[in-house]
């Protein structure tokens, strides 16, 4: 072998693990294709609360690459994948309006899909509400998944609610 075809394999075999690592830092668990003619996809997500690292959610979307018409469905499935603790509740925005736990930019007409995590004390659930920031066909897509506390390290017997 020469020397430039030595370097040529090195510089290749480097550039191929580079790209297999950094193909699994991504949190994409799931992608299916709508169809041979199309250029859409649906992508799946899995997302950890980043306050409460115990819950997992997994998010479909379309990914309609080459396309301006980027659609703005989605559904939203969390559930608990870990311990969750009182402490951890208690660090939590516990307002009507919660917060955003995810935010991701869908397409450069400024469409952004959040994910709010809202806690219902009464119940001891969290809620998470996934939405678009663009209104699509008269309507603001949005889907909703709850955790209950029940069984956790954060469930209070008798309902007890947590405040602030």
């Amino acid at each position: 072998m020469t020397g430039l075809t030595k370097r040529l394999l090195t510089t290749t075999s480097v550039a191929i693990a580079l790209t297999l690592g950094l193909s699994g830092c991504g949190d994409d668990v799931g992608k299916v294709s709508l169809g041979l003619f199309t250029t859409k996809d649906v992508i799946i997500d899995a997302r950890h609360d980043p306050k409460i690292p115990g819950v997992t959610c997994h998010i479909s979307r379309i990914e309609a690459d080459l396309s301006l018409a980027d659609p703005s469905d989605m559904s939203i499935s969390c559930r608990q994948t870990g311990p969750i603790t009182a402490a951890e509740i208690a660090n939590i925005d516990k307002s009507k309006n919660g917060e955003v736990v995810f935010k991701e930019s869908l397409s450069i007409l400024f469409k952004s899909l959040k994910v709010r995590r809202i806690y219902d004390a009464q119940n001891q659930t969290l809620l998470y509400l996934s939405y678009s920031t663009k209104e699509t066909n008269g309507s603001h897509k949005h889907a909703l998944s709850t955790v209950p506390l029940y069984g956790t390290q954060a469930w209070i017997a008798g309902g007890a609610v947590i405040q602030d």
